[in-house]
């Protein structure tokens, strides 16, 4: 076998992303005469793999709706492609190996734990027999272990997030859609909400997952995407996304909290010149004497020179520790950045 026909073997053994969207757009026009148009996407291509949690953030007017609707088949786009499990989004052939979990999901108040499943399995085209050997399974795991028989309108705001969960999981899906999942849930509930997104994960199942908690966001998911106005300002590992801040702003190099016993002003002076672009100061409210400076060098020789005349100035080096980008801080230094951002790395 030649190293071109290996080339094409490996290609075709590689999966097929589970989302695939290129240059997708949707404008929306209002108006019957002066038709107003709003472009709420604009040119966003993204791919989700197979068997990972997927994140997808943004603020409010993002676009983030429009993208689930488009991906659904609630609403149509006005141009590029999206496909759903290698099927065109909306195309009945991706939809029924979908689970979807809306922000605010309604049950009819007559229904029970049990025959809300049997209402939601019968619209997934489920046999009876099915859903009723699933059932309590489906309720253990969501914790609405024992639940069943109770009528929804005794359910908590958190309970109904569970059930809807619940509908979501019955037909066994390869990708789950959940919009806002842990909206109502108590810290507990939500960490078991998170352990079961990453042992169905484990277990080959896709997650997509659309939520305003960056801080629960970034305890779970593998890689997010960020939508601002619209348009895809980045998609790519939680691990990676502060390295990317830092260089689309051109804060490079290392950056570092220093904690040291003395005065603020003293310690700056001992530091000089090689400090690159803002730092900051605080103090640590508990023990007064101490400050901690948030400092970025060019290089880890600068860092141990800076050190060096820290501790010949006599002054205590209490704590030097790496600064850490969190997604909320990236989050918020992407959305208020106007200056076009690459989606990669």
């Amino acid at each position: 076998m030649n190293a071109s026909t290996e080339t094409v073997t490996h290609a075709e053994t590689l999966p097929e992303p589970v989302i695939q969207v290129s240059k997708l757009s949707k404008v929306y026009k209002d108006g019957l005469i002066f038709r107003k148009k709003f472009t709420a996407l604009n040119q966003v291509s993204l791919e989700v793999g197979a068997g990972q949690i997927f994140g997808l953030l943004g603020p409010n007017g993002a676009g983030k709706t429009t993208f689930l609707k488009i991906l659904l088949g609630i609403i149509r786009k006005t141009s590029g492609q999206a496909t759903l499990l290698g099927s065109p989004a909306g195309k009945v052939a991706g939809r029924t190996r979908v689970g979807f979990l809306p922000e605010h999901l309604r049950m009819p108040a007559h229904l029970t734990g049990f025959t809300a499943l049997e209402y939601f399995g019968k619209l997934q085209n489920l046999p009876h027999s099915i859903i009723r050997e699933k059932r309590d399974q489906i309720l253990e795991s969501v914790g609405l272990s024992g639940r069943g028989k109770d009528r929804v309108t005794k359910y908590s705001k958190g309970m109904l997030q569970r059930l809807g969960l619940a509908q979501a999981l019955l037909h066994d899906p390869e990708l789950l859609i959940l919009d806002e999942p842990t909206d109502g849930l108590d810290p507990g509930a939500r960490a078991d909400m998170r352990a079961l997104m990453k042992s169905l994960r484990d277990k080959g199942v896709t997650v997509f997952l659309n939520s305003h908690l960056l801080q629960e966001v970034e305890l779970v998911c593998d890689q997010v995407a960020i939508l601002n106005k619209g348009q895809l300002r980045y998609c790519g590992s939680v691990d990676q996304i502060g390295e990317f801040v830092r260089t689309k702003t051109g804060v490079a190099g290392i950056s570092i909290n220093m904690e040291v016993r003395g005065n603020e002003t003293a310690t700056l002076e001992a530091l000089g010149e090689p400090l690159q672009g803002n730092f900051e100061i605080r103090r640590v409210d508990a023990l007064p004497e101490r400050v901690v400076l948030s400092l970025s060098f060019s290089d880890q020789d600068s860092v141990d020179q800076a050190v060096d005349r820290i501790r010949q100035k006599g002054i205590s080096l209490v704590r030097l520790t790496p600064s850490e980008t969190t997604l909320e801080d990236a989050f918020l230094k992407i959305v208020s950045n106007e200056a076009p951002i690459s989606n990669s790395l």
